[in-house]
């Protein structure tokens, strides 16, 4: 098991004190790939932005590089922490470039990362594909050179060509050392890149493992069955 980058440890979370996630138990280590499963209202959502710091716990830890972490989002990105969410959150009224600059790095790194975007760094966000929205969201999480990336839904509405290429570039970040963890309903995609897995199903992990025994005989069809 690689050091843990993030962890929770008997994380309970939700809203207005009502628990969504309950007891929840997850690590994601250097340059590893953790998917987090699991049907629709499972709680994915709750724990992704739990664990970034965009809500407050209702109990338990979370512990970034190893430390005790009640920061705000924003703090914790200073400590090296991207959160991508399901809405894509590009600038639409501002360009290519300026959205990369908000971000805060290298817009040439961000252009290495995906050179689609190249042809595109004059023309204002708002007119992209969602797909190249999709790209320049992730490019700028990445150009900050990120300690851990937590990412919700990267594929929502997307086609399977552009999955693939969002995938093969968190992929790429991963095997630099990155620290990821995905929420995805392209359960598939996921675990083709993904090293682990936990599968959330009502708000509690009902299973985890690597991606090849999370794959193996039917085990996720029978969990997401089960939620209802």
């Amino acid at each position: 098991m690689t050091d843990a980058v993030l962890e929770a440890r008997a994380l309970v979370a939700g809203y207005e004190r009502q628990p969504v996630v309950r007891d929840l138990d997850l690590t994601v280590g250097h340059g590893e790939i953790v998917a987090l499963l699991g049907p629709n209202g499972a709680g994915k959502t709750t724990t992704l932005l739990t664990l970034a710091g965009q809500l407050t716990p209702i109990a338990g830890q979370t512990l970034l590089l190893g430390k005790h972490c009640t920061r705000p989002l924003h703090r914790r990105s200073r400590q090296g922490l991207a959160l991508i969410t399901e809405e894509r959150s590009v600038f639409a009224g501002m360009t290519v470039a300026d959205n990369l600059r908000v971000g805060g790095g290298s817009v040439d790194a961000a252009l290495e990362i995906f050179p689609e975007l190249s042809d595109h760094v004059h023309r204002r966000a708002g007119l992209l594909s969602g797909g190249q929205q999709q790209m320049l969201t992730l490019a700028r999480a990445l150009a900050r050179k990120p300690t851990v990336l937590l990412a919700d839904e990267l594929s929502l509405g997307l086609a399977p060509v552009v999955v693939e290429r969002l995938l093969a570039r968190v992929a790429q970040s991963a095997a630099e050392g990155v620290a990821v963890l995905l929420v995805e309903q392209h359960v598939s995609a996921v675990l083709d890149i993904a090293h682990r897995g936990y599968v959330l199903v009502n708000g509690r992990v009902t299973m985890s493992g690597s991606s090849a025994e999370l794959a193996s005989g039917g085990r996720l069809e029978r969990a997401y069955l089960a939620s209802t």
